[in-house]
């Protein structure tokens, strides 16, 4: 790929000498409070200082937040910089990806992307920075890439020394400890009309919890608990989903369990993983591209192929608010692109490719993890014909009365169908509750058929 930047000699020395378990030497995880951030970031700007340093984040509460209701932006005061559209994206080429190029092409007269000023609003709470910088030096990959151990609340490999530690420390970032959602979902036609899927999500992150320990969790062998269920449209109503996250998916696979409200029964759902298509997707998502990806690595090959500067949806407060309904945001074609607000950021590029005798009807990914959160930004995705198939993006903000660093909205283009699915929608319903208070009795095959209904 050439545009894609050579990483730097310092990254290079780290990752050259980093130890056959992945951990990183003490002198090398002392980079974590001097050149790089808690999380492996460079702090300093980038070369032309349209990307900033970073000076810790949003630290402090805007004044106007109400906790419980949407996150005002703390930089509404910002204005476009410029515009790329579809008659000069290619003098942009070298910081936009390949699916971006192929949306301008696709939808030369409505697609186009506003450039805001960066602001690198990444944070997280002290105890994962600690927890991250500890990491540093234990952390590795165990079970043949299929698993962490060592390390726990933080980023595992703020090092990292191949694409398996990065595609992992997207797993495994920081996302609060428990959170419940009400969102929408929603495949428009090309024509733009749609049909809203309204879902009630519940998460409890058992890494994530500030007394655990690494043996606590290979013990469990748990990441989290997941519950899914549909609350419209009526005839979906009741469907539900309820997913165990393994550490180690070698040892065990993820389990998972999902309630039929016309047999009323749990049944167990070993195909929850992978390509099976999404819940109520229409198909045009796998199972693995929620939360841009999830689940086990071992289908494909990952290569850390360096560090590139792009345009992503960034601090998208406005996409996240409560004062824009969702028609509004979903478009023919894709959303509405006054509404996104982009910015230029540092990413790490990892190349997944599917390894011999594996399937999946996708043959490569190309995924931009954000170098401030370890979240997957953007990806690419190619069939079995090596085209370009998917484009996935994700639109971030800082949740900051957290803090963490996390989508508001996931979106995924279907460039054969001319079709996307737009996933978080919440705008018309209530914001994400990171204070939840979830038994982990509420996980259990039981507690699934109880929440469902007809």
């Amino acid at each position: 790929m050439k545009s894609i930047s050579i990483i730097s000699a310092s990254v290079l020395f780290a990752l050259s000498t980093a130890t056959a378990n992945a951990a990183v030497t003490p002198a090398q995880a002392a980079r974590l409070s001097q050149d790089l951030t808690p999380v492996g970031a460079e702090r300093g700007p980038n070369a032309d200082g349209s990307i900033p340093a970073w000076t810790g984040g949003i630290t402090k509460i805007p004044a106007n937040y109400v906790e419980g209701k949407f996150h005002p932006s703390p930089y509404a005061a910002d204005k476009v910089q410029f515009t790329i559209n579809a008659s000069n994206y290619k003098q942009y080429a070298a910081n936009l990806t390949e699916g971006q190029k192929a949306l301008f092409e696709l939808y030369p007269d409505t697609f186009k992307i506003n450039v805001y000023p960066t602001r690198r609003s990444a944070s997280l709470p002290e105890y994962a920075y600690q927890a991250t910088i500890k990491n540093a030096t234990s952390a590795q990959l165990i079970a043949n890439g299929n698993g962490v151990g060592g390390a726990t609340v933080g980023v595992p490999f703020p090092i990292p020394a191949n694409g398996l530690e990065a595609i992992w420390n997207h797993i495994l970032r920081f996302r609060g400890q428990q959170v419940s959602t009400e969102r929408g979902q929603a495949t428009p036609t090309a024509s733009g009309a749609y049909n809203m899927v309204k879902m009630e999500d519940q998460v409890s992150f058992i890494y994530s919890r500030p007394d655990i320990t690494a043996a606590e969790l290979a013990d469990k062998n748990l990441l989290f608990y997941f519950k899914q269920v549909v609350n419209s449209p009526a005839r979906l109503a009741g469907t539900a989903l309820l997913v165990h996250e393994t550490l180690d998916q070698q040892a065990e696979p993820r389990k998972a369990w999902t309630y039929n409200t016309g047999q009323r029964r749990v049944r167990r759902a070993p195909n929850v993983a992978y390509d099976t298509p999404g819940t109520v997707s229409d198909g045009l998502r796998t199972t693995d591209d929620y939360d841009m990806y999830n689940g086990s690595p071992s289908r494909y090959n990952w290569t850390l192929v360096g560090k590139k500067e792009i345009y992503t949806p960034y601090n998208d407060y406005q996409v996240h608010s409560g004062d824009v309904s969702y028609d509004d945001i979903l478009m023919p074609g894709h959303i509405n692109p006054e509404l996104v607000r982009y910015e230029k950021h540092r990413v790490w590029v990892v190349e997944a490719d599917l390894k011999e005798g594996m399937r999946h009807i996708y043959k490569k990914r190309r995924f931009y993890l954000d170098e401030d959160s370890w979240q997957v930004a953007q990806v690419d995705i190619y069939d079995n014909r090596d085209q370009l198939y998917r484009v996935g993006n994700a639109h971030i903000v800082n949740y900051y009365q957290v803090p963490t660093t996390w989508t508001t909205l996931e979106v995924f283009h279907d460039l054969q169908s001319r079709r996307y699915i737009a996933m978080g929608l919440d705008n018309e319903d209530t914001a994400p509750d990171f204070n939840a208070q979830i038994s982990d009795a509420n996980f259990t095959s039981n507690a699934l058929k109880r929440s469902g209904r007809r």
